[in-house]
């Protein structure tokens, strides 16, 4: 696992920089104050700390006494099946019923798959779900799909 860790961060450092790279050639957009390249520039940047944080990981791992192997189970199988659900989900409902229905209940499902409280897991899927609108639609101005709802504001 360690030196997994180490080659996923290498390969998640290198898509950032390339993410980071052709970002910088994003046109302006005129009367807004981030450009086409802001979104990208932020994800770039994200991927890139992911990477050298599993990087490091992988490295101090490295330097710990090891623990006896496991063999791989299927407790994270049914996780990654819910995650997998909710994007295919998210393609098929998002036009007919709209960004602001189908978002909370995807990030729910998914926070309860990964063993969240349901305080936690409803509070960020309203939260989430709300800031990601506001960001793409009054922000960037790209509007999500409203489906059953219309634009109440």
């Amino acid at each position: 696992m360690h030196a997994t860790d180490r080659w996923l961060g290498l390969a998640l450092a290198l898509l950032a920089g390339a993410v980071l790279w052709s970002a910088r050639d994003f046109p302006a957009v005129p009367g807004q104050k981030f450009g086409a390249g802001f979104l990208p520039t932020i994800v770039g940047a994200g991927l890139l700390l992911c990477g050298v944080g599993l990087m490091l990981r992988g490295w101090r791992a490295r330097a710990a006494p090891r623990a006896p192997a496991r063999s791989p189970g299927t407790e994270h199988f049914g996780s990654a099946a819910v995650i997998m659900g909710v994007i295919v989900a998210y393609i098929v409902l998002a036009d007919p019923l709209g960004f602001l229905i189908v978002a909370p209940l995807g990030l729910l499902a998914t926070f309860k798959a990964l063993r969240v409280g349901w305080g936690p897991a409803l509070l960020w899927a309203v939260t989430g779900t709300l800031l990601v609108h506001v960001a793409f639609y009054k922000l960037l101005r790209v509007p999500l799909p409203w489906g059953l709802l219309r634009p109440f504001y």
